[in-house]
């Protein structure tokens, strides 16, 4: 990123928000410090009531809950340390870190220094509110600064969706929607359990459309090469961290032995869940540091196409497994599948990986990368003609056209070099 002498901010001004930040950092990391103790206590132990079976859909260990952990040689003190210090610890640190970063290499920017602030309190204080709670639960003097940073977290972060990769709100009515959720998030973050919080169902819904409207809208009609560069790391990372975790919740609402696996199954979750929403400011770090340095197009192509394809030969292996055992069942009246089904099946998704995987790619190359697509076949044309081709001027016309097709210039025009004839003195 390469900000405009607008976009900076230098001298006093600068070094005031450096130093607030460095504050604001220290108060985070502090506070998590002084609730991870509390919320491993909380969650290595025993709950017998109904009431406090689950505490932010992270489940409490019950006696079933504790059978289950000792078949797996684990104990109650393992569950907790994993759920209730590994994970949130990860979590604030992955956050913060990248936040460090770009407060270190891009502080001078506005927008960046604007998503390091962002960054660092989402993390530490929104996305691990159960951890200010514990320590407001235990030290009361804690509760109304641990939800001030979860708001100013929340705020922050939805700011700063709205307004990357410039820092202005593009179109100008994106401000009141920012407005509206600052305004609904003061019940939903002071009073949760009361009936004034309405970030609920379609309200939420709404208001996460409109960021998503924004940035298609600035992306068209706003957004310069190097913008648009940093918004499609943005983008790639939380599309790739929300498809993730629909698959996940969709899993465990539908797959009965995930659901019944008890805590060992909250842990697979946990990490699932952390690990997907991570890849966000990981994004964003690249985004504003390092935009520059990957291509982000190819990225988003292997992700497209290994994505489908996986998809695609994972639901023919068990499609043809769940055909097979059908066919067999009726044909010889045993339920189980014989192994050799099995590595028929597996032969099958095997033989068809590369012809499939030709087609997703031509298939995406066509749809998303169209003009590259052009480009790239204009060019495999012309070398074919060009190995048969004898005629000067046939070659000419077609490198013209070639050269027309793949660059677009404005005006072209083809001179060659006369030959000349030596003669010897």
């Amino acid at each position: 990123m390469t900000p405009t002498a607008r976009e900076r901010r230098s001298g006093r001004s600068l070094l005031l928000l450096r130093s607030v930040w460095v504050v604001l950092a220290a108060i985070v990391l502090a506070l998590n410090a002084a609730g991870l103790p509390l919320l491993y206590t909380k969650y290595k132990s025993v709950c017998t009531s109904a009431a406090c079976a689950h505490s932010h859909q992270i489940v409490r260990l019950t006696p079933e809950g504790v059978r289950a952990l000792r078949d797996f040689d684990l104990s109650p003190g393992f569950y907790g340390a994993y759920v209730g210090v590994v994970a949130p610890m990860v979590a604030a640190l992955t956050f913060a870190i990248v936040a460090g970063v770009i407060f270190w290499h891009r502080s001078e920017d506005r927008i960046a220094l604007f998503g390091a602030f962002a960054l660092l309190l989402f993390g530490g204080a929104a996305f691990n509110s159960d951890v200010s709670e514990a320590a407001a639960a235990a030290y009361p003097a804690l509760w109304f600064p641990g939800h001030l940073l979860e708001y100013a977290g929340q705020v922050a972060y939805t700011i700063f969706f709205y307004v990357f990769p410039d820092g202005r709100f593009v179109p100008r009515w994106a401000r009141w929607l920012v407005l509206v959720w600052a305004m609904l998030l003061v019940p939903d973050v002071f009073f949760p359990h009361t009936p004034l919080n309405l970030l609920d169902g379609p309200l939420f819904f709404g208001l996460i459309g409109g960021a998503v409207l924004a940035q298609v809208y600035r992306y068209r009609r706003v957004s310069t090469p190097v913008h648009r560069q940093q918004t499609k790391w943005m983008v790639f990372g939380t599309v790739v961290a929300g498809a993730g975790l629909v698959g996940t919740g969709t899993l465990g609402n539908y797959v009965p032995a995930i659901e019944q696996s008890g805590p060992l199954g909250q842990m697979i979750g946990t990490t699932l869940f952390e690990g997907f929403v991570l890849l966000i400011p990981l994004s964003i770090g690249v985004a504003i540091v390092r935009s520059g340095l990957y291509e982000i197009d190819i990225i988003i192509n292997r992700t497209l196409v290994y994505g489908s394809l996986t998809a695609m030969l994972a639901a023919l292996y068990f499609g043809g497994v769940a055909t097979l055992q059908a066919i067999l069942e009726a044909l010889t009246g045993q339920e189980e599948l014989p192994q050799i089904a099995i590595v028929a099946s597996t032969l099958v998704i095997a033989a068809l990986f590369n012809p499939l995987r030709r087609r997703v790619q031509d298939f995406i190359d066509r749809s998303f990368y169209r003009r590259k697509y052009d480009a790239a076949k204009t060019l495999e044309t012309f070398s074919a003609k060009l190995r048969d081709e004898t005629d000067l001027d046939s070659l000419n016309r077609e490198l013209l056209s070639v050269v027309r097709d793949t660059m677009q210039p404005e005006h072209i025009s083809l001179w060659l070099r006369p030959e000349v004839v030596r003669r010897d003195e």
